[in-house]
């Protein structure tokens, strides 16, 4: 089981990104493989011990960058690009989680992002990053 904190500034999106998952998840049937709760950003600090991987929202990235920067979080934060945020799927949520658990297990630097997706406010992908690079 992978237990996703899914986090916003307020946690008002994340709240309904977080539902629209949740169902999903019923939908695929996905309940013994993918957890996810919301959080604001501004406490997810206090509750990531509880969870894998912390995904936020792409308007966090500065804030993400800062909290790296202080606080050096011991699990992998991984920023949504823009039109992944906006059309939210587990399907395609959850590929980017395992490659970024496995990015994360052999280079623990955060934030995570895939190649080439340094700024993630430039990503046009709106599907899982190995599903958007396939020939």
């Amino acid at each position: 089981m992978i237990h996703i904190l899914l986090c916003c500034g307020g946690g008002f999106s994340s709240s309904a990104l977080a539902a629209k998952v949740k169902k999903d998840i019923q939908q695929y049937q996905l309940e013994d493989q993918f957890e996810i709760e919301f959080s604001p950003f501004m406490i997810a600090q206090e509750k990531m011990d509880r969870f894998d991987i912390v995904v936020c929202c792409p308007h966090l990235t500065y804030d993400v960058k800062k909290m790296v920067k202080n606080a050096n979080p011991d699990k992998p934060i991984y920023i949504l690009p823009p039109r992944m945020y906006g059309l939210i799927d587990i399907r395609e949520l959850s590929t980017d989680v395992l490659d970024v658990l496995e990015i994360y297990s052999r280079s623990p630097i955060n934030p995570v992002h895939f190649p080439g997706e340094e700024n993630v406010m430039r990503v046009r992908r709106s599907v899982a990053y190995r599903r958007s690079n396939v020939s």
